[in-house]
């Protein structure tokens, strides 16, 4: 039969069936993302291990997370055949959007402030998206709704992704973290550390870390002028700074709904200097070049690893490389760029090169 033969619906479902499919040879194709460990003293036995997600196909942590996204929404007809799909950020997600809206032949628009850099225009583009600079830059969410509605197109809001992420099975991003730890170390690790954007990443790994019942515990970074650890500390879910985090992908104004303090064992603040620098410190003595969010989780890994070592304890501690350090060339890799913002680097570097050195932390 004929496809234009076929009813309106019908043709509909053959589509969604198509796409999810795609999706799906997509996700399998995908090689699993390296465990990379960073060179801790040995006679400590406390290892620290790096799940490389700068190495997704778009180059972060949200490519999973969008194409969970893309696959809740076609499930639930949200997005059809010639849908336009719309998102309000700049960051990951809207290049792991772009991608994946590429793949299906759907348009796709990123409103983004006006400010955003070329170089993460640029990212989504490459993609086949369309940027839309909007200002006031927290106004970007209503116009993305707004030009959603318009067209008769889908918002994807990548702050509502908690729903579609997968905690309990044994193919999400928790569960690959802690097997290859364990293949690694012979073990799960004693602390997972991650940021909070949207939320969702520590949501996940918390849930599934409980309904699998595993001993190890989840420790939160939070940045500078960020809701969620006052909001933790506090317990009021409420809680809001009404100021943006300068650590891209980590840390915002108020609590997102995805946020879960519950299964927060441990949350640690970390100054914006601090991410910056030990960002600059993994590049200088890896050569694994990342952006600032894996900054702060490198700090409060070495941070729990100090901890380990003040109390005579052995174990692993794992964490993410969130993204490249493409995007950031012209800011946090930039030492006029981090000047001009009023970021001392030095204080910083100074702990994590004596801690890596003597094993003392000298830092808050």
């Amino acid at each position: 039969m004929d496809e234009r033969d076929l009813p309106v619906a019908a043709r509909e479902r053959r589509w969604a069936r198509d796409a999810l499919a795609a999706l799906r040879a997509d996700a399998r194709a995908e090689p699993p993302t390296p465990l990379r460990h960073y060179p801790l003293p040995p006679e400590w036995d406390i290892s620290l291990y790096l799940k490389d997600e700068s190495l997704r196909p778009t180059g972060s942590l949200k490519h999973g997370t969008a194409r969970r996204l893309f696959e809740d929404a076609i499930a639930c007809g949200h997005i059809g055949e010639h849908t336009t799909v719309v998102a309000a950020t700049a960051g990951n997600a809207a290049v792991s959007g772009a991608y994946f809206a590429g793949m299906l032949g759907l348009p796709f628009v990123a409103v983004v402030p006006g400010r955003t850099t070329s170089a993460r225009r640029a990212g989504i583009e490459a993609f086949g998206g369309r940027c839309h600079p909007f200002d006031p830059p927290l106004a970007i969410y209503d116009e993305a709704r707004r030009l959603a509605g318009e067209t008769g197109g889908h918002y994807l809001d990548h702050f509502q992704a908690a729903h579609a992420e997968d905690w309990r099975g044994d193919g999400g991003l928790a569960a690959t973290l802690l097997g290859q730890v364990a293949e690694a170390r012979g073990d799960v690790p004693r602390w997972l550390v991650v940021g909070a954007g949207t939320g969702v990443t520590s949501a996940t790994l918390g849930r599934h870390l409980r309904y699998h019942g595993h001993p190890s515990l989840l420790a939160v970074v939070d940045p500078e002028n960020s809701a969620y650890l006052p909001s933790w500390v506090t317990g009021y879910p409420g809680y809001g700074t009404g100021m943006p985090s300068r650590i891209e992908g980590i840390g915002r104004p108020r609590v997102e709904p995805a946020f879960l303090p519950a299964v927060v064992d441990l949350m640690i603040p970390v100054p914006d200097a601090a991410s910056v620098a030990a960002t600059r410190h993994l590049a200088a003595v890896t050569g694994w070049e990342a952006g600032p969010s894996t900054g702060a989780n490198l700090w409060g890994a070495l941070r729990l690893a100090a901890r380990m070592r003040e109390r005579g304890e052995r174990g692993a501690v794992a964490t993410l490389i969130c993204d490249g350090a493409n995007a950031y060339r012209d800011t946090f890799y930039d030492d006029a760029w981090v000047a001009g913002r009023g970021l001392d680097l030095a204080p910083h570097a100074e702990v994590i090169e004596r801690f890596v050195a003597e094993g003392v932390w000298a830092g808050s």
